[in-house]
């Protein structure tokens, strides 16, 4: 039989590697959407300057 700690400290662990696996995602995709922000202004300074 499974005792009231071990089930408490079972779903304390559970519920911090989701935090923890949702909190590298979210890094992950801030970083992915900064990026292409950079990227779009990179192509827009390369296209106005080739132009001008």
């Amino acid at each position: 039989m499974v005792s009231g700690k071990q089930l408490a400290d079972f779903g304390y662990k559970a519920f911090s590697g989701s935090m923890m696996l949702l909190t590298v995602y979210g890094g992950y995709l801030c970083g992915v959407r900064a990026y292409r922000l950079l990227q779009r202004r990179w192509e827009r300074q390369a296209g106005s300057g080739s132009e001008s």
